[in-house]
């Protein structure tokens, strides 16, 4: 009876890994067509009715949360630019429960070799389809505090 508890615990446990390979890849995808300036390959990691915001401190030190269009998004990546889109990730901290997955991501973002900022990404994913898709994207932007 251990021996099959054990056995099954080992394969959920393999299970949940490949998962969050799976919730990685899509994420380095859309950072990877960010940096290739390709916007069908970021559209393709999002799902239909995405959502993304940014969270930003206003001119009196108000914290806002402002919407960002999927379209406007889209159309930013794949415009052409003097300089690369660089986000880099730090560490991934995924937590899975069926379809759904959340994922906190410390970041650092250069245009070309230029520091910009940093912050950090929570991603909300649902596995749609066989495919881990972001339903929902929220980050924050600042220039102080970075570990760049």
């Amino acid at each position: 009876m251990s021996l099959m508890i054990l056995s099954s615990a080992q394969i959920l446990n393999a299970q949940n890994r490949t998962e969050e390979e799976n919730i990685r890849s899509a994420i380095e995808k859309m950072f990877d067509g960010m940096r290739d300036s390709d916007s069908s390959a970021v559209h393709s990691v999002f799902a239909q009715e995405a959502i993304l915001n940014t969270i930003a401190t206003d001119e009196s030190g108000k914290t806002i949360v402002r919407k960002v269009d999927l379209k406007s998004f889209l159309n930013a990546v794949g415009a052409e630019k003097p300089e690369i889109w660089d986000e880099r990730i730090h560490q991934y901290d995924i937590r899975i429960d069926g379809p759904l997955a959340s994922v906190f991501t410390p970041y650092s973002f250069y245009r070309g070799e230029e520091f910009s900022h940093c912050g950090t990404n929570s991603f909300q994913m649902v596995k749609v389809s066989g495919e881990w898709k972001i339903f929902y994207l929220i980050d924050t932007r600042r220039q102080q505090g970075c570990s760049s």
